[in-house]
């Protein structure tokens, strides 16, 4: 990556504002219009939606080096319908206009910018294309993909992630310790 002048610097200090977000704090509730995409400095948030019975539905996990946003919510102005929190204490650089990043004409932030939207486009396609598999094969790509997830965050929120009630993911942690 390219280095950064003090310039540089100063821009991006101007461009993002730190934050701290407590565990179990939210970042954006569902309903709420997401004004704010958040980089990951520090820490662990997750990206859910409740349905009808109050079962919580994990749709994305992130960690250190991830943005954290309801992109269309973001994007279009309208109510999210998913919550987002963080996991655990979070240090995060936050901003109200991601796509203002990639015009500041920082090569090290353009490089950075285009990786980190490569890197969520992605997670992105894994996720989706997880869907057909087994409970076996989406804990098997998510051991392999995403070995620090099962570091940072517990059975049940790994389960829901993964789709699959916590007593399955149990029975095939079990199975996968046993090969």
């Amino acid at each position: 990556m390219s280095p950064l002048t003090e310039a540089e610097i100063e821009v991006i200090k101007n461009t993002f504002i730190p934050k701290k977000i407590r565990k179990r704090q939210y970042f954006l509730q569902e309903g709420q219009v997401c004004k704010y995409a958040a980089f990951i400095v520090k820490g662990a948030m997750r990206q859910y939606t409740i349905d009808d019975k109050g079962v919580e539905h994990i749709v994305r996990l992130s960690i250190e080096n991830w943005w954290v946003l309801d992109r269309e919510s973001f994007s279009k102005g309208t109510p999210s319908v998913y919550s987002i929190d963080a996991w655990e204490d979070s240090d995060v650089l936050v901003t109200t206009n991601i796509g203002h990043l990639s015009r500041l004409n920082i090569p090290a932030v353009n490089e950075a910018v285009l990786k980190m939207d490569e890197n969520f486009a992605i997670a992105t396609q894994k996720r989706v294309s997880s869907i057909s598999l087994s409970a076996e094969e989406r804990y098997s790509e998510l051991v392999k993909t995403y070995p620090e997830f099962l570091q940072r965050f517990p059975q049940h929120i790994i389960a829901s992630y993964l789709g699959i009630a916590k007593e399955t993911l149990s029975r095939i942690r079990g199975y996968a310790g046993k090969k």
